[in-house]
């Protein structure tokens, strides 16, 4: 089972020596970041409830510190772009979530994925 989420993060670049300027101080492009995810059932596994709302990061400044602590860079900004799965990983999440519905406040699974995720789940062959 394979799974990563995907997020787009602009970096803040800054000189320690005094004599170094930068102009513009962020990084263009943005850099892609691939997170694996926590195998479902596991520790972890619920990342995408605790950090993620509608397929958006639910909090920016937040999203910031994570892909700050994971690069050691400044991060500017930071937006979440998908959850790459393959199909033995969403089977695995989709049953770990029906078994806990009631930690997700949701009817059924679709419900779950929807809220969390939106529609930025990638099913990869």
């Amino acid at each position: 089972m394979e799974a990563q989420y995907v997020f787009r993060a602009r970096l803040h670049l800054e000189s320690e020596r005094p004599d170094v300027h930068l102009e513009p101080s962020t990084a263009e492009p943005t850099v892609t970041v691939f997170f694996d995810a926590a195998e479902p059932g596991t520790d972890g596994w619920k990342f995408f409830r605790e950090t993620l709302w509608r397929g958006e990061v639910n909090d920016e400044a937040y999203g910031c510190t994570l892909i700050e602590e994971w690069l050691d860079e400044p991060v500017e900004s930071v937006s979440f772009r998908e959850l790459q799965v393959d199909e033995a990983y969403f089977e695995a999440l989709k049953d770990e979530i029906a078994a806990d519905l009631e930690a997700f406040n949701a009817d059924d699974v679709s419900a779950v994925l929807s809220k969390y995720l939106g529609s930025s789940i990638r099913v990869l062959e």
